[in-house]
């Protein structure tokens, strides 16, 4: 049995424009469906999150509407009841990446607010990348990406190939134009590759040891090919 890591937002809002909080946090469905999964292969998972706060939960993320159907919602609500690592998470800045044979990213928009700026998240994911462990990030989870330098200031994932959050997605959620910056938008300054999908469709890129998925449809894609990897 390996260790996973579950590098996890610590946010509980995203800071838009014009300087209003948005609530926030981590979406439901990219902790719980890679969770179930890895658990289910025999994994330990482990979460961490900056000073070790525990995680909050985008509380629209438990919504029908977003979960295919009441039934979606329930099982999405058991699933977080039951994931007891979020209850004591340990500190990032603690973290012994040598313990853990792979490191997850999930999304919702509270990456956008302290992991995109985070550098202990950022030196994490530069030295996760150079292990060549199998490293996982999903949805706005690429927003983490953007800390991850080099000395000379160059991004550590310049020249990937990702999925991530796309702005066409950002547009029909509503939030697009109420956004100091988009997910897609900074990537590509970053010189990071966004391979769009559709919108809301599942969509999962694999490059040398990194795995991306664009939206919560990818949860599931992006957990089978990290047991991939470990098988």
């Amino acid at each position: 049995m390996s260790k996973i890591l579950f590098v996890m937002t610590g946010a509980d809002h995203w800071t838009l424009a014009d300087g209003s909080r948005h609530p926030s946090g981590f979406w439901a469905e990219e902790a719980v469906a890679p969770y179930e999964a890895f658990k289910a292969a025999g994994h330990e998972v482990v979460v961490a999150t900056p000073g070790g706060v525990v995680p909050t939960v985008d509380r629209r993320s438990l919504a029908p509407e977003v979960n295919g159907g009441p039934e979606g919602a329930a099982r999405v609500t058991a699933g977080l009841s039951a994931l007891d690592e979020l209850r004591s998470p340990v500190k990032l800045e603690d973290v012994d990446l040598d313990a853990f044979a792979a490191v997850f990213y999930p999304g919702g928009h509270g990456p956008m607010e302290d992991l995109a700026v985070d550098p202990v998240s950022g030196r994490l994911l530069v030295d996760a990348l150079d292990s060549g462990k199998p490293l996982a990030v999903l949805c706005h989870g690429p927003a983490a990406l953007l800390a991850a330098t080099h000395a000379d200031g160059s991004n550590a994932f310049a020249g990937y190939r990702v999925a991530a959050f796309t702005n066409a997605e950002e547009t029909q959620a509503g939030l697009a134009d109420r956004a100091k910056w988009l997910l897609q938008d900074r990537l590509t300054e970053a010189g990071v590759q966004v391979q769009a999908g559709e919108p809301w469709a599942a969509n999962v890129v694999v490059d040398r040891n990194l795995v991306t998925g664009q939206n919560p449809a990818s949860s599931a894609g992006v957990a089978a090919e990290v047991l991939k990897k470990l098988a």
